[in-house]
């Protein structure tokens, strides 16, 4: 039994691989056209229904979490954290300053109008209290720094 010639070449290893090459690609493109017209027609039946249903989900839960925020704990805690920052420096500073004011003049008119020797003692002594604690500060200062050197 021998196969002809002709019958060979038509069947060929080259020839079959194009065959199942080809059915392939057909294949490939008839699930892909099945797979886009059934995901397009889903979609045009309960896209509305869907998103509706989703957005309902979506705007539930945001009412729910902001529900349990503690709004009023939230506002009192900002107020606090900006007392805290604001005030000490401001009032600390403004009282330091006002009361050294105060005292320096209160002494500078006492020297003026009175001009005696208790007046010029008192004020000796303010000064005297004055440089103690600049030197105290300065002895404070350099001594933080010789310890962290």
């Amino acid at each position: 039994m021998e196969v002809p010639q002709s019958w060979r070449m038509r069947f060929s290893f080259r020839n079959a691989t194009i065959v199942v090459c080809f059915l392939n690609v057909v294949t490939a493109l008839l699930l892909l056209q099945g797979f886009l017209s059934s995901a397009s027609s889903r979609s045009k039946i309960s896209a509305s229904q869907y998103h509706s249903a989703q957005i309902r989900y979506i705007k539930e839960s945001e009412e729910i979490r902001l529900a349990m925020q503690p709004l009023e704990l939230i506002k009192r805690v900002r107020e606090i954290e900006q007392e805290v920052y604001a005030e000490p420096e401001t009032v600390q500073q403004k009282d330091t300053k006002q009361t050294a004011a105060v005292d320096l003049s209160k002494r500078l008119n006492d020297l003026r109008s009175f001009n005696d020797a208790g007046s010029l003692k008192a004020l000796e002594e303010w000064r005297k209290r004055k440089m103690d604690r600049a030197r105290q500060r300065e002895l404070e200062k350099n001594g933080t720094v010789a310890s962290q050197a």
